[in-house]
């Protein structure tokens, strides 16, 4: 994550993005675990949702979390484009493991930008590590993307704060040892919203049970009640009344990866429907031999390519150093037409595969319930094209 701003020659470049020698190793090297022990489990992980610790400890041993962390906090410093690639490669053999990676990212982002050196030094190194687990608390009951009207209050006491309301689709939430978390702090609107890190083990936290999903159902994710939990003000990320610009950059720059998570379950839609297309027989012939099927199968062609060069293109605007605000309709413009295409891609898959498409003995009903939620997260699909309406009508 650059901290400079580019010349606009530097922009034009990113725009033009090629894939290092390093991340094309990088890619084949996580190809090779993404269809060994990842892929093997998939199935089980989804079936049982049982949280996938061991593949938390693979993902551990072999690096792959630290990739977009500072190396002064024990990362590698790999830009967005790199974590999008792998995010892909994992994605495609298993939407949960995949999974980890986000709920490892989106805190990194948020202490990264908001956080002071005290903060960062004392949480990114063990979040990179694995030592230490975060969940972002964001949406409320009555409140999913307008989140300029949350209205979890954060009242000044000595010292601090007392946080009290309630969160829901807390990711990570069970497994983990620190919320971040947004609360009102002043007046209405998106200016009276502060951010703020919070252990799960605090006085006042409770835990509701486990929201039954249809999709990443391994990540678990659960109500949290805040009843007068006392937060240090040491524990606020950035300035009073910042929150909302915070959780803002951090989604941002979260969607190219769930962009580079349409990619991947895409390519697995799209490699199981070419493989039946082959093996199937009818009339005589392969049903890919067909001109309506096979049309199906380059449209799913054409909407995936089309998907990952606006995902490469948005991840590689923001490792040259675009301010996120600058650079959202891009994203938004990728975020939306990936997931899109994919949720389209997973339901014609799934018709070609007939009446065995609709059976759980095969994993496309499976890649279509993980899809529909790409369409929903990190700002729903509907925000995103308010976000592109608004910068066209501003242009």
């Amino acid at each position: 994550m650059s901290t400079t701003t580019p010349t606009p020659e530097a922009r034009h470049d990113a725009e033009q993005y090629a894939l290092s020698t390093e991340q094309q190793q990088l890619v084949e090297r996580v190809r090779v675990l993404a269809d060994g022990p990842v892929a093997a489990g998939a199935a089980e992980r989804d079936r049982t949702g049982d949280y996938p610790q061991d593949m938390f400890e693979l993902l551990r041993d072999e690096g792959l979390l630290t990739l977009p962390f500072h190396e002064r906090h024990g990362g590698q410093g790999a830009g967005i484009l790199t974590s999008a690639l792998v995010i892909e490669e994992l994605t495609r053999a298993c939407y949960n493991t995949s999974y980890l990676l986000m709920m490892t990212w989106q805190p990194l982002f948020a202490i990264a930008m908001a956080g002071n050196e005290q903060q960062q030094a004392r949480f990114l190194p063990g979040l990179a590590a694995g030592d230490l687990r975060f969940s972002t608390a964001n949406t409320e009951p009555d409140v999913g993307s307008d989140m300029a009207n949350l209205q979890t209050r954060a009242e000044r006491v000595p010292g601090g704060y007392r946080l009290t309301g309630t969160k829901v689709w807390a990711g990570n939430a069970p497994v983990s040892d620190y919320f971040v978390t947004f609360a009102r702090t002043g007046e209405p609107g998106h200016r009276g919203l502060s951010s703020f890190v919070v252990p799960t083990d605090a006085p006042g936290v409770t835990l509701g049970e486990r929201m039954n999903k249809i999709g990443g159902r391994a990540i678990p994710s659960c109500r949290v009640d805040f009843a007068d939990v006392l937060v240090p003000e040491s524990d606020r990320l950035g300035e009073e009344g910042r929150g909302f610009a915070t959780a803002a950059s951090t989604f941002t720059m979260l969607r190219p990866l769930v962009g580079a998570r349409a990619l991947g379950l895409g390519r697995a839609a799209l490699e199981h429907a070419v493989a039946y297309s082959r093996e199937r027989h009818a009339f005589g012939q392969p049903i890919g031999d067909f001109q309506g099927l096979s049309w199906m199968l380059a449209d799913m062609k054409i909407g995936l390519e089309a998907s990952r060069h606006l995902v490469y293109k948005s991840a590689a605007v923001l490792d040259a150093g675009t301010p996120p605000r600058e650079a959202a309709p891009l994203i938004a413009m990728a975020k939306t037409f990936a997931t899109d295409s994919t949720m389209k891609i997973t339901v014609d898959a799934l018709q070609v595969f007939g009446a065995n498409g609709y059976s759980a003995d095969y994993p496309l009903e499976r890649f279509m319930r993980e899809a529909k939620g790409l369409q929903i997260i990190e700002g729903t699909n509907q925000i995103q094209r308010n976000i592109v309406a608004r910068d066209l009508m501003a242009s």
